[in-house]
């Protein structure tokens, strides 16, 4: 299938490693160029040589929690590729803990950069974006069933979802699509610092892998290839959706 990627451009935030880095590759690989932001100057600067260099990827040293990094990461997409037709805004994963110990402060600063600099993107993005655009939020299973021991995660995704629902039906009537991805075991440094917490990483993997339908962890490639299609004009009647990409491990329909 042609993804029809030829000569457009994305921004994706958090794409120095892990996920987003996975989506940049495929949507690489199609023939759309890239701009991709992290905290880490190296990550960042490792990432747009791996992914082609000045012509197809750029780098972009931003936190998602400060107020200007929206209008930063979009006008270095357009005056680099002279476009933006659209994003995929990721965040790390906010840290692990149960309900009743997280502190006000780890709350604050979650909300910070999970929730408000995600709102912030996707609001600047949709100001610029024209028909045709879209906006992809990579989220959690958590947004349909809480994850034991994630509790911030647990509380902020899901309020994601309904904001990025919410804007669905607004950019709706402009064109403009809005859509979620919820990886649960995607094979990746975060997912494996999740399995060591216990303190038996191989453990916590195997007992992980059984209760999945497809018995294993995704890959960083299944994942990306999910990402680059809802970010496609190959998906261009899907909008409002939240795609669960886990092996079938949520339950729920």
């Amino acid at each position: 299938m042609d993804l029809g990627l030829d000569g457009r451009v994305y921004v994706l935030t958090g794409a120095s490693r892990g996920l987003g880095l996975a989506a940049a590759r495929e949507l690489v690989a199609d023939g759309a160029k890239v701009v991709v932001s992290g905290r880490s100057a190296e990550a960042v600067a490792a990432a747009a040589d791996e992914l082609g260099g000045p012509e197809w990827a750029l780098g972009v040293v931003a936190d998602n929690s400060a107020p200007e990094t929206a209008e930063r990461l979009l006008t270095a997409a357009r005056d680099t590729y002279g476009r933006v037709d659209g994003v995929l805004i990721s965040v790390g994963g906010p840290a692990a803990g149960a309900a009743a110990g997280i502190t006000d402060e780890q709350w604050l600063g979650a909300f910070e950069t999970v929730f408000l600099g995600a709102v912030r993107l996707a609001r600047a993005a949709a100001g610029v974006l024209g028909e045709g655009g879209v906006i992809g939020f990579v989220l959690s299973g958590s947004v349909r069933e809480p994850i034991p021991g994630l509790a911030v995660s647990n509380g902020l995704r899901p309020g994601l979802a309904g904001f990025a629902k919410t804007l669905a039906a607004e950019l709706g009537p402009r064109g403009i699509r809005v859509v979620g991805l919820l990886p649960a075991r995607i094979d990746t440094d975060r997912v494996r610092e999740l399995d060591a917490l216990g303190g038996d990483p191989e453990a916590a993997r195997a007992k992980a892998s059984a209760a999945i339908p497809l018995g294993r962890y995704g890959t960083p490639e299944e994942f990306g290839r999910a990402a680059a299609f809802l970010l496609s004009p190959a998906a261009s009647y899907l909008t409002g959706l939240m795609l669960p990409v886990d092996g079938g491990a949520l339950r729920t329909l």
